[in-house]
C-alpha cells in the first residue's frame, strides 16, 4: 500500500488549517478556532514524521545508487548503512499506517458514562456500584476529573442507576469500548446456600456534546423541577432543586439532582441531553455507513454481552476479542489498562486489515 497520495493530502490539508488559524479573523470564533487547534495538533506530529520518511526514502535510494558502484570496502559500509536505514523506515511505515486510520470524531471529547443494574436484583445494584467505583479508581490514575450528574440508590447501598461526566486528556478513546452489558458471576454476601449467581449491569458512554454540536429549541422542552430524595425515596432537600427535562420531539428524558441548586442541576441535565441527542446522530450516521462499523470492536450496543467477572475463578473475560485477565480484585481497583490496550491493539489491527484491503481495491 502506498502511503504518500495519502499523506499529502494531510500536509495539505494541513497547509490550509495554518492558513485559517493564522488569518486576521482567525480567532474571532472561539469554538471554531479551538476546533482548528486540535485538528493541527493531531495532524502536525504525523506530518512531521512523514518529511523524515521522506528523507529516509531518498537516502534509500542514494545508499543502493552508491552499493552498485562502490568498491568491497565502501560497499560493505553502505549495505550497513542501508539495513540502519530500511529499518528506521519500517518502524515509521508502521506509525504512519496507524496514524492514517479515520479519526474519531470524539477523540477530544469528554464523556458521559451512564451504569445501570440490570439482572439479578440487589446483586445486580451492588455491582453496579461496584463498577462505578471501578471506572472512578481507573479516573484516578490517569489523573481524569469525575463529576456526578444523577444517581439512584438502591435499599442495600447498590445502585439503580448512575450518570457522571469524566473529564481528561483521551478519555473517550480509553473508555469507549466500555459500552455495553457487563456480566459478573460469584456468590453474593446474601446467599446462605453458596451458589454462584450471575447478575448483570449495562454501561453506556456517550460523548460529551459541546453547544456548538447540538443547538436545541427551548421551544422543544418540558422543564419540572421536585425534590431531590434520597436512597428508599426519602427527601434530602427543603427546596424543589432537583430539574427533569423533557425533550418532546424524542422522548428523551433526563433529570439532574446532585447540586443544591436548581441552576446548576439544571446546566448539567442540559449537558446530559445534548450528549444523548449527540449519541443519537452518531448512531444515525454509523447506521447509513454501516459497512464501517466492521472497524469498531463490537458493535457497541447496550445489549451486548461485552465482559464476564467471574470472582470464583478470579479471571475477567472480554469476549469480542477472547482476551483474559487474572487477579481480579486489581482490576475492580481500576486497573483496566491492560484489558484497554488489548482492546485498542485489536481495533486498529482490524482498521489496519480494512484499509489495505481498500487500497488494493480498483
Amino acid at each position: 500500500m502506498d502511503l504518500t497520495p495519502h499523506l499529502e493530502a494531510l500536509r495539505q490539508r494541513l497547509d490550509r488549517l495554518e492558513a485559517e488559524m493564522s488569518a486576521p479573523s482567525g480567532t474571532s470564533d472561539a469554538p471554531h478556532y479551538q476546533k482548528l487547534r486540535r485538528e493541527h495538533a493531531r495532524l502536525a506530529p504525523v506530518i512531521q514524521k512523514y518529511v523524515i520518511y521522506k528523507a529516509l526514502s531518498k537516502e534509500r535510494l542514494d545508499l543502493e545508487h552508491l552499493i552498485k558502484g562502490s568498491e568491497a570496502g565502501l560497499e560493505e559500509l553502505a549495505r550497513e548503512d542501508l539495513a540502519s536505514v530500511c529499518a528506521r523506515q519500517t518502524t515509521l511505515e508502521q506509525e504512519l499506517r496507524l496514524a492514517l486510520l479515520a479519526p474519531d470524531p470524539n477523540a477530544d471529547r469528554n464523556i458521559i458514562l451512564e451504569i445501570r443494574a440490570g439482572a439479578g436484583g440487589d446483586e445486580a445494584g451492588l455491582f453496579a456500584a461496584e463498577l462505578l467505583r471501578m471506572y472512578t479508581r481507573y479516573a484516578e490514575t490517569r489523573r481524569w476529573s469525575v463529576e456526578p450528574l444523577e444517581s439512584s440508590l438502591s435499599e442495600r447501598g447498590g445502585l439503580k442507576e448512575a450518570v457522571v461526566q469524566i473529564s481528561g486528556e483521551a478519555v473517550w478513546g480509553h473508555l469507549k469500548y466500555e459500552r455495553g452489558v457487563h456480566r459478573v458471576q460469584r456468590v453474593p454476601l446474601t446467599e446462605a446456600s453458596g451458589r454462584i449467581h450471575t447478575s448483570t449491569a449495562t454501561v453506556a458512554v456517550l460523548p460529551e456534546a459541546e453547544e456548538v454540536d447540538i443547538k436545541i429549541d427551548p421551544g422543544d422542552l418540558r422543564i419540572d423541577t421536585f425534590r431531590a430524595s434520597g436512597a428508599g425515596g426519602q427527601h434530602i432537600n427543603k427546596t424543589d432543586s432537583a430539574v427533569r427535562i423533557t425533550h418532546i420531539p424524542t422522548g428523551f428524558v433526563v433529570a439532574c439532582q446532585d447540586e443544591r441548586s436548581q441552576i446548576k442541576n439544571r446546566a448539567k441535565a442540559m449537558k446530559l441531553l445534548r450528549s444523548r441527542l449527540l449519541e443519537q446522530l452518531q448512531e444515525k450516521h454509523d447506521r447509513e455507513i454501516s459497512q464501517d462499523r466492521k472497524n469498531q470492536v463490537g458493535t457497541g450496543e447496550r445489549s451486548e454481552k461485552i465482559r464476564t467477572y467471574n470472582f470464583p475463578q478470579d479471571r475477567i473475560t472480554d469476549h469480542r476479542i477472547n482476551f483474559s485477565l487474572h487477579n481480579l480484585p486489581a482490576v475492580m481497583e481500576g486497573k483496566l489498562d491492560p484489558m484497554i490496550l488489548a482492546l485498542q491493539k485489536h481495533d486498529q489491527a482490524q482498521q489496519l486489515a480494512v484499509l489495505s484491503s481498500s487500497a488494493g481495491q480498483p
